[in-house]
């Protein structure tokens, strides 16, 4: 009999792929970059001046456009553009809080009624669109029976055409709201922090003289984390179909030990579907730079370069639907969970996230000497005030059942939010908490010792990768995001806590210059406020090992929040201040703080839930079959054995440890079976507090019992692919 494990490596060994469908000698990627994009100089081409100018204010200055004329003229080029590149219909993409993208698509054609049709577009069709939204998650706010749901058009996020074997399809990013107006996506609560911030970030680039700048934009470049295996492996692995994680899976005698992965060649086979994904990407105008193998073995990275907050957070969405559509071309499965391998590193996101002005000046950046850059030090305090008043907001932000198999464990920070600074912008922080800064800590140069090498410059600081929230140069590193999270939810929250703490910092300093607008003047508030808030705040900034037990103990002194796991952090969604803060901004309605709370207490539930239900038919139905067998073959042997008359004690002391394994594995997984079918109370928070409490203990039992028996029972004769060859088979 063939197990699944062994049908899934045979269709490995003997299948072969096309790994040169991508020529980047004949496809420049000069040619290639935004081809498929309705990008800023396609509309100058295409639309008419007045047009393209009106929309130009609105993406670029925040504008509103209200007149209709505009939105057809948009529209109809906007069709011809993308018939020309063989799109058939248009939908109207939205990001609705299950964290993933949903569509409609609508057909160009319409008829004419004379048996004839015609290809229509029209500015209505474009700026809104109504799909149904009973079935989404809503929290609350909108009944089962209440069915209507908008989309509206987000013209600061650039349409582009999504091509598949049979057409194309052209694709308008959109925000999703209910009949009533709340928000029922990730975008609309997105684009609300980032004009909060820019209005309240405007304030302070004012006060140092700038009159050119409009608006402020916040940035973000996020690194993406994934794993790929073969697809065989997947279709053998109920829980890796079904929940992107294995919940059985003993470990393996090699895993990340030898460090032998991280930034190790990239296989050639994964090296072509990289190459394939990174093409699509560049038609759709995403700005991927860079590549690398992760530590655990079958973990990669691909990087884009920063861009608008809004747009970076719609390329992520399709860069990681760009690796799921393209590694089935190759065999292969894109695995997005935090966590998909026990014992191995888990996948983040990290989101490398900073401040810009329309004109381009990154607020971020220290320059050569921050000790005397007044407005970098006023908006770096700013976020070290924030992160230090609001880190319970940031935590349940990236808050998951997947992510909190990640957090805390050695490739992911603590669940204990902190900053890094680095030695040089530490220094600088401490000098400007005594008074004015007077120095900067030089990077300097290394002497690497071979003659024949160039001296390599240095940074003044070094990196922490334990820090949650770390200082990297010219921007802040959220690296506690989860791989498989849309980042507009986390980008969400830092955008607004950020704008409450330069509003607070704005108002200072505006009262204290008063009618004096003098750059002395301002350097002395400064100077004055800044103090202050440095020593109400250092209790957050923290450089060394956040894995080690030293760090918990003195976060704990210092009165530091650790909120070790999802349902810990839920409650703070809609406590009294988180309320005043997110309504204050306009951000959230606590009618949408609410719907957060239950849609992030509903689907932790079902998210494990389903894990449960999973474990619980996998081990009655692969793993407890395959110990029984392998009970019957042991015992045979023992009897066999003693009728030859030979002393049998060895085998007899096998067959003994393993009855009492399986008959440990069914009592945990009765146990296990039990407790997931129990009935909920309807309170999505209680009901999620007792999933953790009475769930999960139970998957940890029956997943320390089946991995045993994976470590007893004969290879030949275990039906799931194990650890070693799901991770090393290419």
């Amino acid at each position: 009999m063939t197990t699944p494990r062994q049908a899934a490596i045979q269709a490995i060994a003997t299948t072969e792929y096309d790994l040169n469908q991508i020529d980047f000698r004949t496809a420049h990627l000069k040619e290639l970059f935004g081809t498929l994009v309705f990008s800023e100089e396609v509309q100058k081409q295409r639309l008419p001046k007045p047009v393209f100018k009106a929309l130009q204010k609105t993406i670029k200055q925040g504008a509103q456009l209200t007149d209709p004329a505009v939105a057809d003229a948009v529209a109809s080029a906007m069709k011809d553009w993308a018939i020309e590149h063989g799109a058939t219909h248009f939908t109207h993409l939205f990001q609705p809080m299950t964290g993933l993208t949903a569509e409609k698509h609508d057909s160009f054609l319409a008829p004419t009624g004379t048996g004839s049709a015609v290809s229509e577009f029209s500015g209505k069709e474009l700026v809104k669109g109504e799909p149904d939204a009973s079935s989404f998650p809503s929290g609350g706010i909108r009944a089962t029976f209440e069915a209507r749901g908008y989309t509206g058009w987000d013209p600061t996020s650039p349409a582009y055409i999504r091509e598949a074997p049979n057409g194309a399809t052209l694709v308008i990013p959109t925000v999703f709201v209910s009949w009533t107006g709340e928000a029922l996506d990730k975008k609309t609560p997105l684009l609300r922090s980032m004009e909060a911030l820019s209005q309240q970030a405007i304030r302070i680039v004012k006060l140092f003289g700038n009159t050119e700048a409009k608006k402020v934009f916040t940035t973000v470049g996020p690194e993406q984390e994934y794993f790929l295996i073969d697809k065989n492996f997947l279709y053998a692995r109920p829980d890796l179909l079904n929940c992107g994680r294995t919940l059985f899976g003993a470990k393996p005698a090699k895993g990340q030990e030898l460090e032998d992965q991280y930034f190790g060649t990239i296989p050639e086979r994964v090296l072509a579907c990289m190459a394939e994904c990174e093409a699509e990407m560049f038609k759709l105008g995403i700005p991927v730079k860079t590549r690398h193998n992760e530590v655990a073995p079958s973990q990669y990275e691909i990087a884009p370069i920063f861009e608008d907050s809004n747009l970076a957070t719609d390329h992520n969405q399709l860069t990681m639907d760009v690796m799921r559509r393209t590694a089935e071309k190759y065999g292969l499965v894109c695995l997005l969970h935090e966590k998909p391998f026990a014992g191995i590193n888990g996948s983040g996101k990290h989101n490398n996230w900073s401040m810009s002005t329309d004109t381009g000046e990154n607020l971020l950046n220290p320059g050569d000497t921050p000790h005397d850059n007044a407005q970098f030090l006023v908006f770096c305090v700013a976020v070290i005030r924030a992160v230090a008043k609001y880190p319970e907001l940031l935590r349940v932000s990236v808050a998951s059942a997947g992510n909190d198999h990640r957090l805390g464990a050695n490739e992911a920070p603590p669940a204990i939010i902190s900053i890094f600074l680095g030695a040089q912008l530490q220094d600088i922080m401490e000098q400007l908490e005594k008074g004015k800064p007077e120095k900067t800590i030089p990077g300097g140069f290394m002497e690497v010792g071979a003659s024949v090498l160039p001296k390599l410059p240095r940074d003044a600081g070094d990196r922490n990768r334990t820090s949650p929230f770390a200082f990297t140069g010219n921007k802040f590193e959220f690296r506690a995001v989860g791989s498989s999270f849309s980042i507009g939810g986390p980008n969400t929250v830092l955008n607004t806590i950020v704008s409450e703490s330069i509003d607070f910092i704005a108002t200072a300093l505006e009262k204290a210059v008063g009618d004096d607008k003098s750059e002395a003047r301002l350097n002395k508030a400064i100077q004055d406020l800044l103090p202050g808030i440095l020593k109400e705040s250092k209790k957050v900034v923290f450089n060394g090992d956040g894995y080690s037990d030293e760090w918990h103990k003195e976060a704990e002194k210092r009165g530091l929040p650790n909120l070790k796991n999802t349902v810990d952090a839920l409650p703070v969604i809609v406590r009294k201040d988180s309320v005043e803060l997110f309504t204050k901004y306009k951000v959230f309605t606590e009618r949408e703080l609410t719907s957060r709370y239950n849609i992030f207490s509903e689907k932790y539930v079902k998210e494990v839930t389903i894990e449960a239900n999973t474990m619980v038919s996998m081990a009655k139905t692969l793993i407890l079959p395959a110990g029984l067998r392998y009970q019957g073959e042991v015992a045979t042997a023992v009897n066999a054995t003693k009728a030859a008359g030979v002393d049998a004690g060895a085998q007899l002391d096998h067959l003994k440890e393993l009855t009492a394994t399986i008959a440990k594995f069914q009592a945990a997984t009765a146990d296990l079976d039990h407790a997931v079918s129990h009935k909920h109370s309807g309170d999505p928070y209680a009901d999620a507090k007792a999933t953790r409490d009475t769930v999960l203990p139970k998957m940890v039992e029956l997943r320390t019992l089946g991995d045993k028996l994976e470590t007893i029972v004969a290879d030949d004769l275990w039906p799931l692919p194990t650890y070693r060859e799901m991770l090393f088979i290419k």
